[in-house]
């Protein structure tokens, strides 16, 4: 799949440098897998979940951070629309972010 933008993932390591080698490894498993429908993700990842209209919550380092995905199965496209911190997560609304 084509991950827009790893930037963004790169950006927040930076800044929180202990989850660097979660949210690769969660880049790595999206740019390589194949996947067709939500299905696939959940099998892949079983701490995400899908949250209506294409988004995703995936807990990273044990649901100590959070990362919201919108996915287009059929470009095979994922666009990071937020990852954060649990605490900075629960004050958005994740279904507008």
């Amino acid at each position: 799949m084509r991950i827009i933008s790893k930037r963004t993932l790169r950006e927040f390591w930076n800044l929180y440098p202990d989850v660097e080698n979660q949210l690769l490894g969660w880049y790595k498993v999206m740019e390589t897998g194949s996947f067709f429908h939500s299905n696939d993700i959940l099998e892949s990842f079983p701490y995400s979940r899908s949250i209506g209209s294409g988004r995703y919550v995936f807990n990273i380092k044990g649901n100590q951070y959070r990362l919201i995905v919108k996915i287009n199965f059929d470009l095979q496209s994922v666009w990071v629309r937020f990852v954060g911190t649990h605490l900075q997560y629960d004050k958005i609304d994740a279904l507008t972010i």
